[in-house]
């Protein structure tokens, strides 16, 4: 079986590398291939998850398997908790946004600071290239600081900009947790992408100047389609020496 897999893996990326299969080109279904290949469908898919693993090959649900596009990276701008414009306008993201209502349970009582049931507005942001996932965004905000016009006005790449961007007028403080993990089951299928490739997971948690935790964004990116940059500016003080 695991030879049979590689052999129908080796044919498929040779296809794609060459060109006769090129982005965006819908792969026969998964009972013709098996019945090309001689294997069962078992194999089959097996021979397919190793395509997708190396990003050659993506599964949209329902309609089958394709050829992926190449996705171009963005650049996460930290301490600034946004998206550096250029690049967000080079790749032309789309943004969906699901919001939802909920009272405030383990680890979101710790991120907001707040008691246990305390009433939350999600916001589901994930962003798109084309038809395919780029990123992922849960963004926690207090009921009372929920805003309350909608953003849909805007274009999409401002959108887009505004969707992974810390809240407007600016907080007074930024904390930012970065590291580099696989995905969970649900963010792997929610992005289509391997549980084997890492992603870069960011918690950022935004303050106002009393202290009151006023946003908690837990923002995921595959680990291909995003750099990260971060700056350090060094305050330095002039001191006069007295005499």
């Amino acid at each position: 079986m695991t030879s049979r897999r590689l052999i129908i893996a080796d044919d498929l990326r040779r296809q794609i590398t060459t060109g006769r299969l090129g982005p965006g080109d819908r792969l026969p279904s998964e009972s013709a291939l098996a019945d090309r290949y001689k294997v069962s469908t078992a194999t089959l898919r097996s021979a397919l998850a190793v395509l997708q693993g190396e990003g050659l090959v993506e599964k949209i649900h329902g309609k089958g398997n394709f050829v992926r596009r190449p996705l171009r990276k963005i650049t996460y701008v930290g301490g600034w908790g946004t998206l550096d414009p250029r690049t967000a306008a080079d790749v032309d993201l789309r943004v969906t946004v699901r919001t939802t209502a909920l009272p405030a349970r383990g680890h979101l009582t710790a991120l907001l600071k707040v008691d246990d049931g305390s009433p939350l507005t999600e916001f589901l942001r994930l962003s798109y290239e084309g038809e395919s996932p780029h990123s992922l965004a849960r963004v926690y905000v207090p009921r009372d600081l929920t805003p309350t016009t909608a953003l849909s006005n805007r274009s999409s790449r401002t959108w887009a900009e505004a969707s992974f961007s810390v809240p407007d007028p600016p907080p007074a403080e930024v904390h930012e947790t970065v590291s580099a993990r696989l995905p969970t089951p649900d963010e792997a299928s929610t992005l289509r992408i391997n549980t084997a490739l890492a992603v870069l997971a960011i918690t950022r948690v935004a303050a106002d100047n009393t202290g009151r935790v006023i946003e908690a964004a837990l923002l995921v990116f595959p680990g291909d389609r995003v750099d990260a940059v971060f700056s350090t500016h060094h305050v330095i003080e002039e001191r006069q020496a007295h005499r």
